[in-house]
């Protein structure tokens, strides 16, 4: 007897399932950290409230022979897609099919197979309930003549609609012969920090988002015949901004029935990943950071595009130099975006009506020879630490959080794209050598060939003139302002000679 494709749909799904938990025993790489936060959004008393579970996904383990393995995924409409993604990646790319003999071809075709393999094996999971679906859809009658059997195939195929619907971005980042190879679909994003000699932190963004403003992917649509001068105008397409997808069976099988994409001449959203130039890591002192869609997406919504990358870098750096934990790191930054994002929603601020909800948000930290902070030590005594008060947030945000963090900011107009001139700090400015450390930070985005700038109203960092206060022998920076005179003051009006002078204030 011929079994009901819904049993037969189960077993595949309880099969699957049951193969999933291997990578549980695979070695988890030591030399980073994750941090997630779940979606939230809020309500009129600014109290936040989670609309859907979290549909985030990661991976980070160790292979053999100096091979590491990470990736942040983003699901949506549930993390049927992005948890499948995590797991079949996995087995498609750390069960011997890379060698250390591999040239960088074979390494970005052994990537591009994966991404093939797992498009293709999610969707042999939910072809049996497609299958289901698309017969039932045969039964279903108009509203007003709906019997008894016609609700029950209408409950039916929205429970099957559950099951296949959703899908997922990701980014995967290689780590193989001490080479970094980014492997992307959709739009996470992956930047790359490397601290110099000379004191100088060069940022570079590898790739670019797979969405409707990238002027390649919308160029790569309208050779299929697509408008693409209407999807950059509707800025999503069947609710996702990406151009490129893993699952998603409507754009994938059905986009001749969606509007924007009706008149493709083959699939146009798809699952090929984006595999930019490889990186030498030889002699690299840094980190690199991979962010899901929705961490980077509300920290822009607080603070505008121009300064996130600079911005994450900055938090980055501050958190490795106070914590001695990469998980404590991880975490630390995202809590720290999350709050930026609601301050900036409660305050009524010009950019306050962004920031009414955040998507879940992810941030995997890998290390490169970059050394935690050692809360043992003081400067002093062989620490790396120089506290400077650098504050997160800009003018825009109603907090002002302080941080400690071996870093300067370069004055305007000192940021350029993959070179390593020195930067030109205000007049008076401590410079690397002299007197406190000081490290400047660059910006290089490996696709797009923009200058940005770390000055101006809403800077990070506010530089400061000749009177700027060094470390005493503690490590500690002076008050900026003498309170010597109101102390003074104060015990005259308020002491009746009971307590002597230095009774109050710093001892």
């Amino acid at each position: 007897m011929q079994q009901h494709p819904s049993n037969m749909a189960a077993q595949r799904r309880t099969l699957m399932q049951s193969h999933q938990s291997w990578t549980d025993d695979l070695p988890l790489c030591q030399m980073c950290g994750v941090g997630t936060a779940t979606n939230s959004v809020y309500s009129s008393d600014d109290k936040g409230t989670q609309s859907h579970p979290n549909e985030d996904g990661h991976l980070r383990f160790r292979g053999e022979d100096g091979c590491f393995l990470y990736g942040v995924f983003n699901g949506y409409d549930g993390s049927r897609v992005a948890s499948f993604a995590s797991q079949c990646l996995t087995a498609e790319l750390l069960l011997g099919q890379l060698k250390s003999n591999h040239t960088d071809s074979d390494v970005r075709r052994i990537l591009t197979q994966a991404f093939d393999v797992v498009e293709k094996s999610y969707f042999e999971t939910i072809d049996d309930a497609l299958a289901e679906k698309a017969h039932l859809s045969n039964y279903v009658l108009p509203h007003n003549e709906l019997s008894p059997q016609s609700q029950k195939v209408q409950e039916r195929l929205k429970e099957l609609e559950q099951e296949v619907s959703g899908g997922a971005t990701a980014v995967v980042a290689l780590i193989l012969n001490n080479k970094l190879y980014i492997a992307n679909v959709g739009t996470n994003r992956v930047l790359l920090c490397k601290s110099s000699s000379d004191g100088q932190n060069q940022v570079l963004q590898i790739g670019r988002p797979h969405n409707t403003d990238n002027e390649d992917e919308l160029q790569r649509l309208a050779t299929l015949g697509v408008d693409s001068a209407r999807v950059r105008q509707a800025g999503q397409i069947a609710g996702q901004s990406s151009t490129r997808r893993l699952g998603d069976y409507r754009v994938k099988f059905n986009y001749n029935e969606i509007d924007l994409l009706s008149v493709a001449k083959t699939k146009p959203i798809i699952a090929e990943p984006e595999i930019p130039v490889s990186q030498s890591l030889d002699s690299v002192t840094g980190f690199l950071l991979l962010m899901s869609e929705g961490l980077i997406n509300a920290l822009e919504s607080a603070h505008g595009t121009e300064q996130a990358n600079q911005e994450i870098v900055a938090m980055v750096a501050a958190e490795l130099a106070l914590q001695t934990s990469l998980e404590a790191v991880a975490q630390s930054v995202v809590e720290r975006v999350k709050r930026l994002h609601h301050d900036v929603y409660v305050s009524g601020r010009q950019r306050a009506t962004f920031c009414s909800q955040h998507e879940d948000m992810t941030l995997l930290i890998r290390t490169l020879n970059y050394p935690l902070a050692d809360g043992a030590l003081t400067p002093t005594q062989g620490g790396r630490i120089y506290p400077v008060s650098v504050p997160y947030s800009n003018s825009q945000s109603t907090s002002k959080t302080s941080v400690t963090l071996s870093l300067v900011m370069p004055s305007q107009n000192t940021l350029t794209n993959g070179t390593n001139t020195a930067s030109t700090l205000e007049e008076g400015t401590p410079t690397p050598g002299s007197q406190s450390p000081t490290a400047t930070l660059q910006s290089t985005n490996t696709q797009t060939q923009s200058s940005s700038s770390s000055s101006g109203d809403g800077s990070l960092f506010r530089q400061r003139g000749s009177q700027a206060a060094q470390p005493d022998e503690t490590g500690r920076v002076p008050p900026y302002v003498d309170f010597s005179q109101f102390y003074s003051l104060w015990g005259s009006d308020h002491c009746d000679g009971q307590i002597t002078q230095g009774g109050l204030g710093p001892q």
